[in-house]
């Protein structure tokens, strides 16, 4: 297992990009300035208090020091602050920006890039690659209800609204895989609309995004088993092509995440189950079970163990 295929825990206290480390600054900054005032203001009770007997402090002293003095000096001083610790914000995308689509479903997550070698579009789902020390643009937007993009590691979070693109410029710093989460209340399996960013050296992602670019019948050989031979089979007679495109074998619905290479993601389910044969049989057998209310049935009842083991099979080798 390499080291980007283990997600870090999500934590905004783990900054891994420019994006992220201003925003951790900001929040330190403002905890350990709250938490000062705090101690002022008791400190100045307490005073208050021991001052009792020997005469107290005259009301205009307390209006013009506590009242305005002390809060022009603290929200100019977070004024400038921000004004010289904002982050990298910026309305249009940097011009060496690697620009990716995010569209939120209930409940899983649909990427798309553009091949730079081709221009054709690769579609993806659940999980994010980007590459390391590039600024990535991100347009984010819903296909049915109310859901919010946050990777907590990398930067701040956006909502994703129907019918509107909104955008975030984030950035990583170095390797790894950094969990992300739906911040927005979405519906039953909300807790479960996670996914995944693994940021890759340069070289790595561009390989990775050719990869992705290819069908999957591309990265299919003669020598394929009989066992996934009769996966793919199945595939296509229990109808799981009626919900899912695998990009040259059947591409007749987008209804669900498209699993042309759904072998080289790291999760099923938006970050439900980690990706291996086992699993993946079990979340077909059992969808409802793993993630109730997903739109994708269970599919246990109607499709023999055997078929299942070789759907799992074949799914597994598409990478």
């Amino acid at each position: 297992m390499t080291a980007t295929s283990q997600a870090q825990p999500q934590s905004a206290l783990r900054a891994a990009g420019p994006v992220a480390d201003t925003l951790l600054d900001v929040s330190v900054v403002l905890t350990v300035g709250a938490t000062l005032i705090f101690a002022g203001v008791m400190l100045l009770l307490a005073l208050a208090v021991g001052r009792r007997k020997r005469g107290a402090i005259g009301t205009r002293w307390w209006i013009v020091g506590g009242g305005l003095v002390f809060p022009a000096v603290v929200l100019l001083a977070l004024f400038v602050y921000s004004e010289w610790h904002r982050p990298p914000w910026r309305p249009i995308p940097p011009a060496d920006a690697l620009i990716v689509g995010v569209t939120g479903h209930m409940w899983w997550w649909e990427v798309r890039y553009r091949d730079p070698a081709t221009g054709a579009e690769v579609v993806t789902a659940n999980e994010i690659r980007i590459p390391v020390g590039r600024p990535v643009y991100f347009g984010l937007g819903s296909a049915d209800v109310i859901h919010s993009f946050w990777v907590p590691s990398l930067g701040g979070k956006m909502d994703m609204l129907p019918g509107r693109v909104q955008h975030l410029l984030l950035q990583a710093g170095r390797p790894g895989t950094w969990r992300g989460q739906c911040a927005e209340y979405c519906g039953e399996q909300h807790a479960r609309m996670a996914l995944h960013v693994v940021a890759e050296e340069p070289a790595a992602f561009d390989a990775w995004l050719a990869a992705q670019a290819r069908p999957a019948n591309a990265s299919a050989t003669s020598s394929a088993s009989s066992e996934v031979a009769r996966g793919r089979e199945a595939f296509l007679a229990h109808r799981c092509n009626a919900c899912h495109t695998v990009r040259g074998v059947s591409e007749e619905s987008r209804l669900g995440p498209d699993l042309t290479h759904v072998g080289s993601r790291l999760h099923l389910g938006a970050g439900t189950v980690p990706n291996d044969p086992g699993q993946l049989a079990a979340w077909v057998a059992h969808t409802q079970q793993l993630k109730p209310g997903a739109r994708m049935p269970s599919s246990g009842a109607r499709i023999a163990e055997a078929d299942l083991q070789s759907i799992a099979a074949w799914l597994t080798q598409l990478k």
